[in-house]
């Protein structure tokens, strides 16, 4: 007989199931990125902005570096007498006035419109935000005191007041800085008033308070850091406006000086030229345009970038 013999199974956990073939899994990490990076992302998506940004590098190359490599001087030794009052040629490509080549005075003329326009455009930003954060955090009489004498300055025309301070200053190239930055830093001031009075009530000025920060020390450690995208904003935007104003005041006699030179100071001695000689009007004009141009389309990329509620889309 034979014997039959009952085996147990234990019971097994169930075998994982096969990864098919060729299938690869993917492993996705998150990366935390700045509020910078972000604006910066931001930027590149603004075309026009990134595009102002390689030509406004290359204006820069061509008024502080390409001096150094050319061949002629704005103020060296004049050129051989017949080559004056040439067109444009491959000698000299924009042509050339009664005394000199004309790259070489329209390079310096840039050079020193820019230096200019950087001045207006660090202190008046500078002077401005200063102005901006006293008045929105004091507040009471010092606001009304500081916000009458920003309405004082902007009722009275810029160029009208630049050009009687430059004539009593004597015209000199940070002179003229300084009184363009001066009639500009009203304009800076009330934008930043305006952003420190939304932020002077919020938590983390309450915080400081609490904990004993003197004013100063809020104003220059919370409320000033918190302006920043403003500013870099505005100065941006004074940067072509000084180019403008720098440009007016040159034409109008109160600006730069010979024998220096300058875009604005350029275009006021041509224009007895203008119909024999138009290569020496509009150089200086086409580079006038290009800066004021550049310089705003840089400055709206940033305030899309910096402002995510003004953004628009892109295509």
């Amino acid at each position: 007989m034979l014997e039959t013999r009952k085996t147990s199974v234990e019971d097994k956990p169930p075998a994982p199931a096969e990864r098919p073939a060729g299938r690869v899994e993917r492993e996705f990490t998150v990366k935390e990125r700045s509020q910078w990076q972000l604006a910066f992302r931001r930027f590149l998506k603004h075309r026009l902005a990134t595009i102002s940004v390689v030509v406004f590098f290359l204006l820069l190359v061509f008024a502080f570096v390409l001096p150094h490599f050319w061949k002629y001087k704005y103020n060296g030794a004049f050129i051989p007498v017949t080559d004056l009052n040439q067109a444009p040629s491959l000698e000299h490509p924009f042509g050339t006035d009664s005394t000199h080549d004309q790259l070489a005075v329209v390079m310096r003329g840039t050079a020193q419109s820019l230096k200019v326009a950087f001045i207006i455009a660090f202190v008046g930003t500078g002077v401005g935000a200063i102005w901006g954060v006293v008045a929105g955090f004091i507040g009471s009489v010092a606001d009304s005191a500081l916000m009458r004498l920003a309405d004082l300055v902007l009722t009275i025309p810029a160029l009208a007041l630049a050009a009687a301070l430059a004539h009593r200053g004597g015209g000199s190239l940070g002179q003229i800085g300084l009184i363009l930055a001066a009639v500009s830093a009203p304009y800076v001031a009330r934008v930043v008033r305006g952003v420190v009075l939304s932020l002077r009530e919020r938590e983390f000025v309450e915080a400081s308070r609490a904990l004993g920060a003197s004013n100063i020390r809020i104003m220059v450690r919370h409320l000033l850091p918190n302006t920043i995208p403003v500013l870099i904003v505005n100065a941006t935007l004074l940067v072509a406006a000084g180019i403008l104003l720098e440009t007016a005041l040159s034409y109008v006699g109160f600006g730069v000086q010979p024998p220096d030179t300058s875009l604005g100071l350029l275009i006021t001695t041509a224009q007895g030229a203008f119909d024999t000689r138009p290569w020496q009007f509009y150089f200086p004009g086409l580079f006038i345009i290009l800066i004021a141009l550049t310089v705003n389309f840089i400055g709206d990329g940033l305030r899309d970038a910096l402002d995510p509620r003004q953004t628009r889309e892109r295509r």
